[in-house]
């Protein structure tokens, strides 16, 4: 079974939507790396405010590179980016993520003060937490919307997986 399973998923990566869901999930680390960074700094070293605008501040530093990052690299786009087929669809789900960076950091709060009563530290990896799942519910949705709007190719089905070469 877990053999079967490996198999599936190194012939899944040298499919063309494997290698475009490889480098689309190195992205996904990438701008976790750097949202992470910024939220450890801001909200558990400066302390500066609360989880809310900490952890939404934290996100939209990881937008940026993740938006360059996706269409260059992950979906091999160059040239200026169309406004309204790439630019704006991107920047609207990267502001559902705020929205969800917003309820993933209230609810962080009112847990970690609430609830728990914990202090900084702890505070701070609930809410790690919290962005982890509020993020991961997102993932998979917008792999699927950037994967048509940056017209990567065709998409993934069984008889591609067949026809790759193991």
């Amino acid at each position: 079974m877990l053999g079967d399973t490996v198999v599936r998923l190194w012939r899944l990566y040298h499919t063309p939507t494997g290698k475009k869901l490889f480098r689309y999930s190195m992205v996904s680390v990438v701008s976790t790396v750097v949202s992470f960074a910024v939220l450890g700094i801001l909200f558990y070293a400066l302390q500066l405010w609360s989880e809310v605008p900490d952890n939404v501040l934290a996100n939209v530093a990881g937008i940026l590179p993740s938006y360059y990052l996706n269409r260059s690299w992950a979906w091999g786009k160059s040239g200026p980016s169309h406004l309204w087929r790439e630019v704006v669809p991107f920047w609207a789900m990267s502001f559902a993520g705020i929205f969800l960076a917003i309820g993933a950091g209230s609810l962080a709060h009112h847990l970690g003060v609430s609830v728990f009563h914990l202090h900084r530290l702890g505070r701070t990896a609930i809410l790690y937490g919290a962005n982890i799942f509020a993020f991961g519910v997102l993932w998979v949705g917008k792999f699927l919307i950037i994967n048509k709007l940056f017209h990567a190719g065709p998409s993934l089905d069984d008889a591609e997986l067949e026809a790759t070469p193991s």
